[in-house]
């Protein structure tokens, strides 16, 4: 595996412990379709949030977040709508977010950006 695949699941462990501990009920990882991956499907009180992890190191090519592209978040847009179809929760309230995770040695620091559209 490769060091940036390995950043990136280690990456959205730790998203995942932080969504866990923020109270988020998590209902997928990874999801994948034809439309495109969701890294995390996670239901925050009434609503059902679609995430996009990014980890990174260092901001030497830019911040996370600054990564998730329009392109990027019409791929979004399509798996999530694909996954309230077949989930049949097409009624139930949406929100997209980011979370950006710095990995640096042992420690780490979050950045939560909730509705990034």
């Amino acid at each position: 595996m490769y060091k940036r695949h390995i950043l990136g699941k280690q990456g959205e462990e730790i998203a995942i412990y932080y969504l866990n501990k923020k109270g988020y009920k998590i209902l997928e990882k990874n999801f994948l379709c034809r439309q495109g991956e969701i890294d995390v499907i996670a239901l925050d009180d009434n609503y059902i949030v679609f995430i996009e992890i990014k980890s990174r190191t260092n901001t030497e090519f830019g911040l996370p977040s600054e990564s998730v592209t329009k392109k990027k978040i019409k791929k979004i847009l399509k798996a999530a709508s694909y996954y309230l179809y077949i989930r049949n929760l097409e009624n139930l309230d949406v929100r997209i977010d980011a979370i950006e995770v710095y990995i640096k040695q042992e420690k780490y620091y979050i950045n939560h950006i909730k509705q990034i559209i």
